[in-house]
């Protein structure tokens, strides 16, 4: 594997279990034992009742673009040969909402309301990124 260029996360007391999930080409989020509630990013407590019962779940990987923009000029060097790139905001079938790259089609077919699904690139050995095509 190539030395990857970009950032790559650390992960932390609250999100390790999601990273290593990720790097078995899972995607987990977290759910609340006391109100059912799932929630993204990976937090100590729930955000909707506070309950600190909270556990992973493997999320289905799909869902559709909820907003996205084109970055046609890349913020650093190591971005420089992806733009342009689509971010975007991929809300799951579970209702979270997560921040990520939409890959596998060109940034003008790109939409509000696309399906996508979870892919995931490994940057290193520690580390896969989820990325969403569509589907």
């Amino acid at each position: 594997m190539a030395e990857y260029q970009k950032p790559v996360p650390v992960p932390n007391a609250e999100s390790q279990e999601y990273w290593a999930g990720c790097k078995r080409h899972e995607l987990l989020i977290q759910r609340c034992r006391a109100c059912g509630r799932f929630q993204f990013y990976p937090r100590a407590v729930c955000a909707g009742c506070l309950s600190q019962e909270l556990e992973w779940a493997k999320a289905s990987g799909r869902g559709t673009v909820y907003s996205y923009s084109v970055v046609h000029r890349a913020p650093t060097k190591a971005f420089a040969a992806d733009a342009p790139y689509t971010t975007a905001i991929v809300e799951l079938e579970e209702g979270v909402r997560m921040m990520t790259n939409v890959v596998g089609c060109p940034p003008e077919e790109v939409r509000i309301g696309m399906p996508v699904e979870v892919v995931f690139e490994d940057v290193s050995e520690e580390i896969a990124l989820p990325k969403f095509r569509p589907c």
